[in-house]
């Protein structure tokens, strides 16, 4: 084959031409010989010498496939009732013809039709242009013959035959799938070439109805549904109703559709009877009927502002089951009773949550302000709120070493979860004061079950608050270290000087600014003279080493083991450093007045008081006489016996060691 142009005979070629595009568009059979021939033909046809014949070859086309498609909306308008699956039949041929045919017609599409095509220049800002005329793509112009020829003569049967079907389908009955998919298609694939608005035939002519038709029926539907059921049985109808619909929508309509779809179903069946779900809402929700609860949340979410009633609802219940469960709490353990009621209440609604409204972060948000509300509780503005305080006890009991029976796996759990109950606290810093004092006596006594318990606690609050809400937690901690090491470079002095103190001796030098120790407590003192040597040696060291620093030492807590020797069996006790400065001078006599031992213990009268009270408790020393205590006399009593040999007066203090705060 040449590609010279050439003269060419129109009516000859175009008559060649004209069986295989027949047979083309029919869906025939074309041998290969005779596709490659036409090709040449519509090739020549185009180049064709001395004047091209591309302008008559596409008029000829354009009658023939109008012809065609007229003759076969003949066939369709008159299959009476098979007039679905007749015009599903010739549009399934004609559309693969078309695209064949397009094909075949390669060379006028790309060279004669795309030079005169108008411009999206041309449509938008084009003067005296008739869009209408501009010539198309021969696939582009089948398509469009077959909307103009078919589809707008039989655009209100067709509707109406398709919306029949469906209702069929809705009834149970099962209309042709294929069929009725392949006309409802065949809206949106007539005008696939169109560069916008492709799906605005297939909206005008078809959904727009459907969706009306939707609408009436599903509002009938529920009517329908209300008479003859409950709320429960109702809501379980419509959800299936719902999936019904959207599997009918992906059977034979198109993805564009299935939203639409389902939106008007929810407003027919869920959103006009707002009024009645929400009645019913409180009742579920107070009765916690999880079923119901997960059918009301999947009919309300995507109805907006549907779900505000049932979280209000689910609100008001967390709250109310939380303070009937801390409001009467009751015993030595409220602390734990308060701590472990909240952590219920939150783990069993988080699971409803999680289990039956699928974790959605509204109702999350209103367990959080219900729960808020429960743990800042308080019979009335002029009361304190005791959850700082409470929850600060529970953390204290567990991370101390009487924390019996609890392994430290299960502390640590505890103290996870406690995080929990923290956090719905509004006044953190009244927590952060309790919890400081707390941990205050835990390090100064020794009385923490373990260190890293301990910083394992202090690290949730600083991720829970940040840095600076821990900030002096952790310097207390840091003073403890530092005053290990001071305590070793301090003995490591004494071996070098060759200093003996007689006594074993140590310190805690702690940080005014962290530790919460007020000096109010402090009292006139004179060290006992056992006690001189070391605290001097000790000042000496810290005022060489640390110079400009000041020591305010603090007794109040302070303690110390002594050994009894004068009974009949050796006893090691651990006191506080006010017992033992009254029982020191018992090495000298055996009984002493309230004024003698006022005068040379220097001890304030209130402190001296409790101290000599807690001596006679435990029978260490006879009280003789009554009323003033002023005009007693405390005599060391001979006959003390204890079942153990080692053992401290008071539960406080637990370590032999002197502490100080600088």
């Amino acid at each position: 084959m040449s590609l010279k142009p050439r003269v060419v005979d129109f009516d000859e070629t175009w008559g060649k031409l004209l069986e295989t595009v027949e047979g083309v568009i029919k869906l025939g059979n074309v041998p290969r010989a005779t596709w490659n021939d036409r090709f040449s033909d519509v090739y020549a046809l185009c180049v064709a010498y001395p004047e091209p014949l591309g302008d008559k070859l596409y008029s000829e086309t354009k009658k023939f496939l109008e012809n065609h498609v007229k003759g076969l909306h003949m066939e369709v308008k008159e299959a009476d009732e098979n007039l679905l699956q007749m015009y599903h039949k010739y549009w399934e041929q004609f559309s693969r013809g078309a695209s064949y045919m397009n094909k075949l017609y390669g060379y006028l599409n790309s060279q004669f039709i795309k030079k005169q095509k108008l411009s999206d220049a041309d449509i938008q800002y084009g003067y005296g242009i008739d869009i209408n005329e501009q010539l198309m793509d021969i696939g582009e112009l089948a398509l469009d013959i077959w909307k103009r020829l078919m589809i707008e003569p039989l655009k209100e049967q067709l509707v109406k035959m398709i919306l029949g079907e469906i209702h069929r389908d809705r009834c149970g009955e099962s209309p042709n799938q294929a069929v009725i998919h392949g006309v409802i298609n065949s809206f949106v694939n007539v005008e696939e070439y169109k560069k916008k608005l492709k799906l605005k035939l297939y909206q005008d002519l078809f959904e727009v109805k459907f969706l009306q038709e939707t609408g009436d029926y599903y509002r009938s539907e529920a009517a329908k549904l209300l008479d003859e059921n409950d709320c429960s049985q109702y809501m379980e109808k419509v959800l299936h109703r719902l999936s019904e619909e959207n599997l009918r929508s992906r059977k034979f309509l198109h993805p564009s559709s299935y939203n639409r779809v389902t939106q008007e179903c929810q407003q027919k069946m869920v959103a006009e009877h707002l009024l009645f779900l929400h009645n019913e809402c409180k009742e579920i929700v107070r009765k916690e009927k999880k079923e119901d609860m997960q059918r009301l949340f999947k009919l309300l979410q995507p109805i907006q502002n549907g779900l505000g009633e049932m979280i209000q609802e689910l609100e008001k219940h967390i709250k109310d089951t939380g303070l009937e469960a801390i409001c009467n709490l009751r015993g030595d353990n409220v602390p734990f009773q308060f701590v472990e009621s909240v952590l219920d209440v939150h783990t069993k609604f988080s699971k409803l949550i999680q289990s039956v409204l699928a974790g959605d972060q509204a109702f999350t948000s209103a367990l959080d302000k219900a729960l808020t509300a429960v743990v800042n509780w308080k019979p009335s503005p002029r009361h304190v709120c005791k959850a700082p305080e409470l929850i600060a006890k529970y953390c204290d009991s567990l991370l101390k070493k009487s924390s019996k029976g609890i392994s430290e796996s299960e502390v640590d759990d505890k103290l996870s979860q406690s995080i929990i109950v923290f956090k719905y606290i509004d006044d953190k810093d009244i927590f952060q004061k309790f919890y400081s004092r707390m941990l205050a006596k835990r390090l100064i006594h020794g009385l923490s079950m373990s260190m890293d318990a301990e910083e394992g606690m202090i690290n949730r609050l600083k991720q829970a608050c940040g840095y600076e809400f821990t900030n002096k937690l952790h310097r207390m901690f840091t003073d403890m270290s530092v005053s290990n090491d001071l305590n070793n470079k301090f003995t490591d002095t004494l071996k070098n000087k060759d200093a003996d103190l007689g006594i074993s001796f140590s310190i805690y030098v702690l940080q005014a600014g962290a530790w919460p120790l007020g000096q109010t407590a402090l009292t006139p003192f004179a060290i006992p003279q056992e006690l001189e040597k070391s605290v001097r040696e000790f000042e000496l060291f810290y005022n060489t080493s640390f110079n400009g620093r000041k020591l305010t030492w603090l007794h109040h807590l302070c303690s110390g083991e002594l050994k009894f020797s004068y009974l009949k069996k050796p006893y090691i006790v651990t006191v506080t450093t006010f017992q033992m400065a009254v029982l020191l001078l018992y090495n000298n006599c055996d009984s002493m007045t309230y004024s003698e031992l006022f005068d040379t213990t220097q001890i304030n009268e209130k402190e001296l008081t409790k101290t000599l009270q807690s001596l006679v408790d435990v029978k260490i020393l006879n009280k003789e006489g009554q009323g003033n205590e002023h005009k007693c006399t405390f005599t060391l009593n001979t006959e003390f016996t204890n079942k153990r040999t080692k053992f401290k007066i008071t539960t406080e203090i637990g370590r032999a060691s002197c502490r100080e705060r600088v």
